[in-house]
This record gives structure tokens, sequence and C-alpha cells, in this order.
């Protein structure tokens, strides 16, 4: 059994000129600047644990924790996870209502969302670790279904979208591994709207259960209009202890596997027309990316959906300034501030399988090259995230030379490359390379886009072991809108070239600063409004 601590369990502090004292919760014995080491050793790691925890749920900050017990915020969340059954910020019991809606309650009209504030209205907080604003699922229930319609989530987590499900008068079905959590759904959904707050909607009391996201195939109380879903990322953040199954405690791999299951078991209980809403996030390996979004994406693809719209979802909070700036430029390498939102749609026919990368022949195309004159200018503030936000004047201008300034100090070729007319690209030797792919305009068939990657890759390819270690490809694109479905160029880039000596060294998104966009009133697509830079060294 753990011990639990005694009287004397709170934590003191006796200061002087030289050391800070603190006293063991447990026996009352000063540790000079040693209380997790004292801990362990005088009482034992149960006893350690269990001390940290009492200490979380007191009310203790996460950084003085830290400091005290000489815990990480990982260790200290694996502590709470294992203790309490669910990952928690915060034990601070809920609040009282106060709102029941956002004051800003207009629908996102652009690729880039961004919410400062992750949103308090009804029964919202942020407790939970790692769930979702919700904005993000309120945002998506209201453009892709209609009152009564039935909206499933199987990576419940504490309820989000179960909570925006029942404030918007739809249908809801939501799972999770982990009990614990649905027993913090449960009480986030222990509400009831006052009848002058919906709007004349009928309100439904949403479902919950239990259940292994990879037994979809039998959970479908009726066919689903509308999936909206946040799963737990491979390996980064743990939302459960030891309970089998569990999506979050897998490898990159492993990972994907299952999410390559509950895609198809997916693609099987939408209606046609369904959509299928997923956030998901990048990581990141001996300071490499791991492009797990891009990767998830085509998991869905080739499960039989088609990409409606590509949403880029920002993350605040992100230390872009400070000791993290200074580390960012110093070490080279951005602080991932970024989330991509794929909106799937379930086709009225089976979608047929992007063959892209299969293709029997090249296709002829010819290839604009045009040489810029690039020279490096003083930044004031160089970028330290993954999104890059300029004003849309300058921001051509900027993104060159935030890239000159990172990746091609050495000397750097720049080139322009669209599907119109032109010569073969030369990736010079001993420099790096920093290329901007154009495309048609929108609302025309997707044909060039595979045999200018395909050319891209083939060029690179021809050269690169000649090219020395340490110079950087640049890769500026975006994605574009053909016959109602999205071509995400970018997942597509990827996949070309993923050649031995290229490393991903960064996903960059591009985008300008103030992202209002009205074009959606009449098109009922977002505005595409953000471009990639991917970054690769050459090892």
């Amino acid at each position: 059994m753990v011990a639990r601590p005694t009287n004397r369990s709170k934590v003191g502090v006796h200061r002087d000129a030289q050391t800070a004292w603190l006293f063991c919760p447990v026996c009352g014995v000063a540790a000079p600047n040693g209380l997790g080491e004292h801990i362990k050793l005088t009482h034992g790691p149960a006893v350690f644990k269990n001390c940290v925890f009492e200490a979380k749920r007191s009310g203790l900050s996460d950084k003085e924790i830290g400091k005290r017990f000489g815990v990480s915020l990982r260790r200290l969340e694996a502590i709470v996870t294992e203790y309490h059954g669910a990952n928690l910020s915060s034990f601070v019991q809920a609040r009282p209502i106060r709102s029941w809606r956002p004051v800003d309650d207009a629908l996102e009209t652009t690729t880039v969302w961004s919410f400062k504030q992750r949103g308090s209205w009804a029964t919202h907080n942020g407790r939970y670790r790692g769930n979702w604003s919700p904005y993000i699922p309120r945002n998506i229930i209201r453009r892709y279904s209609r009152p009564g319609e039935v909206v499933l989530d199987y990576f419940c987590g504490a309820g989000t979208t179960a909570v925006e499900a029942k404030l918007l008068g739809r249908r809801c079905f939501a799972s999770d591994i982990n009990p614990n959590a649905i027993e913090l759904a449960r009480l986030n959904l222990d509400f009831t709207v006052p009848p002058r707050e919906t709007g004349g909607l009928e309100i439904f009391e949403p479902k919950l259960s239990v259940r292994d996201a990879l037994k979809l195939d039998s959970f479908a109380p009726q066919p689903v209009d509308l999936i909206c879903t946040h799963p737990p990322y491979a390996n980064i953040i743990r939302y459960t202890h030891s309970i089998p199954g569990d999506l979050s405690a897998l490898g990159v791999e492993e990972f994907l596997a299952a999410m390559r299951r509950i895609a198809e078991m997916s693609l099987a209980v939408l209606k046609p027309g369904g959509k299928c809403a997923v956030l998901i996030g990048d990581t990141r390996s001996r300071g490499y990316v791991v492009p797990l979004g891009f990767r998830l994406i085509r998991v869905f693809l080739e499960a039989g959906f088609r990409l409606k719209e590509l949403v880029i979802k920002r993350q605040h909070n992100c230390k872009g300034s400070g000791f993290w700036a200074t580390s960012s430029v110093q070490h080279n390498f951005l602080l991932l501030a970024h989330e991509y939102l794929p909106i799937f749609e379930r086709p009225e026919e089976p979608a047929v399988r992007d063959a892209v990368y299969s293709l029997a022949s090249p296709i002829p195309v010819n290839i604009l090259l045009r040489r810029e004159r690039l020279t490096h200018r003083a930044l004031p503030e160089p970028e330290t995230t993954t999104v890059w936000l300029f004003p849309v004047e300058r921001m051509h201008a900027l993104t060159v030379q935030n890239v000159l300034k990172r990746y091609c100090e050495a000397g750097c070729v720049a080139v322009t490359l669209n599907e119109s007319k032109g010569t073969a690209l030369i990736w010079p030797v001993g420099k790096s390379l920093y290329v901007r792919m154009l495309f048609p305009e929108e609302g025309q068939g997707p044909a060039s886009i595979p045999p200018l990657l395909q050319q891209l890759r083939d060029a690179v390819t021809a050269v690169l072991d000649r090219q020395s270690p340490g110079t950087f490809l640049v890769v500026q694109t975006k994605d574009v809108r053909c016959n109602g479905y999205l071509e995400p160029v970018a997942v597509k880039l990827e996949e070309m070239l993923s050649l031995p000596r290229l490393w991903l060294k960064e996903i960059v998104i591009v985008a300008p600063a103030g992202n209002s966009s009205a074009e959606t009133v009449s098109s009922g697509h977002l505005d595409i409004i953000h471009e990639y830079l991917l970054v690769y060294e050459v090892r």
C-alpha cells in the first residue's frame, strides 16, 4: 500500500542567504536542494509518486512541483495519469456556467483558424490535457451538419465535441477507451440549456460509452452524418496508464496502422456525402520533423475518402521569445505551432484510388525556370515558430528573407516552377535551392500537378549524390482546389521527396496576417490563404 503523507504533508520552505530548505512532507526532515531524491531514498519510489500527486491535487503549480520534486512535466503527467486515471492539468472544481455561446460566434471563412482563447462558455475548460478548443468542433458541426443529424466522436476525451453537439441541437454518440475520461464527459454534460438559449432547437442528450475506437464496426447506432474527432497523437501525451488499446501509447507506425483501420470503419458508418473531421499534428525525432499530419491524411485518402478542406489550426502559447527564440536561432529549429484539420468526405460513388505515384510513363510537361536575385537583408526578429504571418503585400519578400537567413547562408539559387513552359531544373552543387511551385488557378483540373512533382523529384535525384551535407532544399507550395475537392499538394510533394539523403527539417506555414475573407459566402468553400515551406537538409 502506498503511504500517504502525514499531518506534516505541506511542503515547508525555509530560506537563508545560501539555500532553500525543503521539508519532507512524510517525515518533516529538511532536505536542502534535494527533496525528490530524499523521498525516493528514504521512503521509496511509490511514496515519492504519491507526494507528487498530492502536491498536484493540492493546487501547487506544475512549475513549482518541478522545482521542488525535480520532475519534468512529462513525468508529472505520467504520475497524475497513473494515480487519477486521466491526464488532468488541474483538479479545480468546475465553475458555474456564465454563458452558453462564444462572444464571437462567426464561422471561420479561411483555411487558417486561430483561437487565442481556447473558449470557456457552457462547461468547457482546459483541465483534460490535450483536449481541443471548443471553437473547432463548433465550426465543424455548424458547417457540416444540420440540427437533428448524428455526430460521432470516437475519441471523446472529456466531451468537448459532445457538449457542442448538445448545445447545437445534434444527436451525438461519443465514446472513449478510458472510463475516467467518460466520467469527466458525463460531468461536463450535466447541464440543462435554458429554453431562451436554444434558438428554437430541440436539444438531445449525447449517448456516451466506454469503447475502443478500433471496434467501431460494432458501434453503429444509425448512419452517421458527421464524424468530428481529435485522436491522441502517437506517443506524445499519454491519456491512460495501462489500458490495452490506448493509441497514445503507440509509436508512429503502429498509430498509423490503427488509424488505417479506423478510417476504413469511419467510411463504412458515414452516409454518402457525410464528412469526417480529424485534428492531428506533427512530432519530432532526433531534431527532424515526423510529418504525422500528412501521413494521416494519406491514410484516410487510401481508405476511400475525398479531401474537402485542409485547415491549418494555429497553436498559441508557443514560446517564441526569450530563451526559446534564442535557442531557435542558435540551434536552427522552429517550435511546432500548427496542427492540421483535414475535412474528408465519403463520396457518393466509391473513390478512385489516387494513382499519382504509380504513373506507367511520365506525362510530358514544360517547366518555367526563373532565377531570382536574392540578397540578405537584416531581419529585426527572425521567425521562431512553424507559422509565419506577414502583411500580404510583403509576404513573399519576408518569406524569402527568413529562408535565406536560416537555411541559405552558404549560397542559394532560387527558381520558380509552373506548368506552362521553360527548361529543366538545375540544383548547383554545394548551394541550397529555394523552389517556388506555381499551379493552375482554382477550378482547373489536377492533371498538371503529378508530372510537375515528378520532374522536381527527378531533378533533385539527379544531383543529390553530389550535394554537400548541410545544404538545404526549400520548396514553397500550396494546396489547389479542383472539381470541388482539395488537391493536398504539400502532402504529395513530401511523399515525392522521401529520398535517402533528404531529411525533413521543417514544415512551415506561411499566411497573410489578418486572414478575414468573404469568399465562402458565395463559393461554399474556405478561402485557401496558407502556403507551405518544406525544408529538407541534405545528410
